[in-house]
């Protein structure tokens, strides 16, 4: 799940746009962060978005399949976010509306916190 210094610096500079852009080591990968929302993984030099009920079936459509890693109990734990289609990495306006969609599909996941009694 290793992230590159030169891929780290990569997402850095195409994700830009999404400013205030943090990007924070975690697990061996990183995580992506615009503003305090939290919209892609960095993984093994791949970016993953996250996609909702709205957004998957643009990833699905492409043959592209959900981030996966094993547990310590060896079951496969698989989240919602996808590998950007070549495609879109080579143009970067479309590779920023994408992350857009991202931060908008994480943010469209972010429940209220409920309120603990008096």
């Amino acid at each position: 799940m290793a992230v590159s210094e030169p891929y780290l610096a990569f997402a850095q500079d195409v994700l830009a746009p999404l400013a205030p852009l943090r990007i924070k080591r975690m697990f061996g990968g990183a995580g992506v962060y615009s503003g305090e929302v939290f919209f892609a993984i960095l993984a093994d030099d791949t970016l993953y978005l996250k996609a909702d009920a709205r957004s998957r079936d643009a990833y699905e459509a492409r043959g592209l399949r959900p981030f996966s890693y094993i547990r310590k109990d060896g079951r496969t734990a698989r989240l919602s976010y996808y590998p950007l289609p070549a495609e879109i990495l080579e143009d970067p306006e479309a590779l920023v509306a994408w992350a857009r969609e991202a931060v908008a599909a994480a943010q469209r996941e972010v429940r209220p916190q409920r309120r603990r009694p008096a």
